[in-house]
């Protein structure tokens, strides 16, 4: 008999090698060994490391839903790359003003209420564009945009679309995730 565990293992197994082999039809130029996977439609973040699935987090995206342009808070698709990463050493709940860590702790909210604010906590991933003309150059430039993957302090409200473009994760969730990654990993983003 096959446990639900092992049957489950087996299931993200074929839905990463699916995801890998379209994204190498996709990117033919691009190595999908490691790399990032937002899932917009499901709210989720998936870190493949050497072809398979090792971590996945329930996410919050733009509640505007996607695209590229400037000022639309909405959330970039497509293929992109970690570029620098900040909060190194920053205590849990730690608030950042324009990258930079303030001194402040954040009062996560674990209930389903929106605070009104837009706080950015724990730690920043920001992502540069790859593709010129959809998310690299001009006024659709996710890097000028200022998106990031970043913690929050509306946990309460991870897996609904609510942020004003970024990509929002519980704080323990974006620490895992930071320790686990570099610059230059790649990330893609697609509405599915």
């Amino acid at each position: 008999m096959i446990s639900n565990n092992c049957l489950t293992q087996n299931k993200n197994n074929v839905s990463v090698s699916f995801l890998i082999e379209y994204l190498e039809i996709k990117y033919p130029n691009e190595n999908f060994s490691d790399f990032i996977y937002i899932g917009i439609k499901r709210q989720k973040l998936l870190l493949i490391k050497n072809r398979k699935l090792l971590e996945y987090y329930s996410i919050s995206s733009s509640k505007s839903g996607v695209g590229n342009t400037n000022n639309s808070e909405k959330t970039p698709l497509g293929l992109h790359k970690v570029y620098k990463l900040y909060g190194d050493n920053v205590p849990l709940g730690g608030i950042f003003k324009s990258r930079i860590y303030t001194g402040e702790i954040a009062l996560i909210e674990k209930n389903a209420i929106n605070t009104n604010l837009d706080i950015i906590s724990s730690r920043i991933i920001t992502m540069k564009g790859l593709e010129k003309g959809l998310n690299a150059g001009g006024d659709i430039d996710s890097y000028k945009r200022n998106i990031y993957i970043h913690g929050t302090n509306e946990e309460g409200l991870i897996g609904t679309a609510v942020s004003h473009g970024c990509i929002r994760l519980k704080n323990a969730d974006i620490i895992d995730l930071y320790s686990k990654i570099k610059e230059d990993m790649l990330i893609v983003i697609l509405n599915n």
